[in-house]
């Protein structure tokens, strides 16, 4: 029987935005997201691409039909305002029923779809069964790194009003060639104009961005560092910031943001720029970065 781990919304928002050239949800093996709540709440509004988790007639919760659970990489489970495990609401019968046959844990989502949907009240959903070619197009948002105050994304996402609104992203960090085509005032914008090349130098960046970062969140100013494909350069920014926020090593600023964003990586000569940067915040260098993870 597979564990019982608690899920913050923030992590579910991640969730469901991990994207490569698409998105993840496309991937079959991917995401089953089981919504415990009544049906007449479920038909109300849900959470994106969730299914209703059904029961039989003494009330006891069935797997859901069709997904072989066993190869699943994610297992969430919510209903309305579940906040520990420890309970014996809807969420966590429905999870106890799906850990007996998932290899993975089950997660539940802390605080349920009231405190999900309050802060990602654009994930709200009346649609019950998504064709596959609605996931295919289904349009990622940025990952959130800093809940409400910071995000890393690609392109496309600076150039989306829609997402700039939902996230109330007032400022940009662009580290990539071009501009973007959304108008915002000048001292809302730094552009770092570096290809995302071995020999690129970002490391003369990394304190204006860390200023320019510090100086927006503190008036709680959202803040969206984005690259071209937002892997590479926006990913490097952002665990240099991490090191300089938190006062931490590498290796902890580089599991922060991968655990965000899972397929991030920065090339391996801003690894080995990121390494220069821990020794001048920290005064010495404490992670090795001949490590095959890095």
């Amino acid at each position: 029987m597979a564990d019982l781990v608690s899920c913050t919304a923030t992590e579910l928002y991640n969730i469901l935005n991990q994207s490569t050239k698409s998105s993840k949800l496309a991937e079959p093996n991917y995401l089953c997201l089981l919504d415990a709540r009544t049906k007449r709440e479920y038909n109300e509004s849900h959470i994106i691409t969730a299914r209703r988790a059904k029961q039989n007639k003494d009330s006891c919760f069935l797997l859901p039909e069709s997904i072989e659970l066993d190869c699943m990489k994610y297992c969430v489970v919510y209903d309305s305002r579940t906040d520990s495990l420890d309970g014996e609401g809807p969420a966590i019968q429905c999870a106890q029923v799906m850990s007996k046959v998932t290899r993975l844990p089950v997660l539940v989502l802390n605080g349920g779809y009231e405190e999900f949907s309050a802060y990602y009240h654009f994930f709200r959903s009346q649609k019950v069964f998504w064709m596959p070619q609605e996931i295919d197009e289904f349009q990622p948002y940025p990952i959130e790194i800093i809940p409400g105050l910071l995000y890393m994304g690609d392109v496309r996402q600076a150039n989306d009003g829609h997402i700039q609104k939902d996230l109330k992203i007032k400022s940009h960090v662009n580290v990539s060639l071009k501009p973007t085509n959304l108008s915002l005032p000048s001292g809302q914008v730094l552009h770092i104009p570096e290809p995302d090349l071995c020999d690129s130098d970002l490391l003369q960046f990394f304190p204006s961005a860390c200023q320019f970062i510090d100086s927006h969140m503190a008036t709680n100013c959202a803040v969206l560092v984005f690259s071209t494909l937002g892997i590479s350069r926006s990913s490097a920014v952002l665990i240099a910031y991490i090191i300089h926020s938190r006062r931490c090593p590498l290796q902890e600023a580089w599991n922060h943001v991968l655990k965000c964003k899972t397929n991030m990586r920065p090339n391996r000569g801003f690894v080995q720029q990121l390494s220069e940067w821990e020794k001048t915040v920290l005064g010495h260098q404490l992670t090795d970065i001949s490590d095959p993870k890095f």
